[in-house]
């Protein structure tokens, strides 16, 4: 089933003029592609296109002159200063059709204590089918210690897609914070303060 469903126009206009005109009247330009056909240039409503986008991987239904077409996401172009969305790629897929995408990493659980996390790799390549599509992968990291490191081929995935990512890629890495060489120069100046004071002290008493 498809997750979104998005009523397309024809466009005719092309060049940055025709680009900014659709996007006054709260329209984006888009193209479909793939599957041996040519190019269809359209313009997608503006607002339900921005709302699917927050989407990770979402099946979009496009309907075109009467007919509905089948795509996912291949590429968003954005304006870099205010985000704006420019442009959209979206690539025609088939019922049962397998596909590679991008799918974000999420990590749940707590590593062990005094322990900290870094995502070495936010994203996997998955391939899995164009109608089924994962929207992100969990990496679990509850209880591990300093030193532990999660693989890509070590991520349980979602039923039906399989890694495309190298399986020794890491994803995630655990380790234990060191303290900075002035962290601990400032710890010993502290202590051997404490000390003079403590000695002054006992030869004032």
């Amino acid at each position: 089933m498809s997750d979104v469903k998005l009523a397309a126009t024809t466009r005719t206009e092309f060049g940055k003029g025709a680009a900014r005109r659709l996007r006054r009247a709260d329209q984006i330009p888009a193209v479909l592609y793939g599957h041996g056909a040519e190019p269809v240039h359209v313009a997608l409503p503006g607002h339900e296109t921005m709302l699917a986008l927050k989407q990770s991987n979402a099946l979009f239904e496009i309907e075109l002159d009467g007919k509905v077409t089948l795509t996912i996401v291949k590429d968003v172009q954005r304006e870099p200063v205010k985000n704006i969305i420019e442009h959209v790629d979206l690539l025609i897929v088939k019922k049962g059709e397998k596909v590679q995408v991008e799918v974000p990493v999420h990590v749940v659980g707590e590593s062990f204590s005094g322990t900290i996390h870094v995502v070495e790799t936010q994203a996997l390549t998955l391939e899995a089918e164009a109608t089924h599509l994962p929207q992100a992968v969990e990496v679990s990291i509850e209880g591990l210690q300093g030193g532990a490191t999660i693989t890509a081929g070590d991520v349980t995935l979602p039923a039906g897609a399989t890694l495309v990512t190298d399986a020794d890629v890491t994803v995630v890495a655990i380790s234990v914070p060191h303290a900075s060489a002035d962290d601990l120069a400032a710890d010993e100046a502290a202590a051997s303060l404490a000390a003079s004071q403590s000695a002054a002290a006992h030869a004032e008493g």
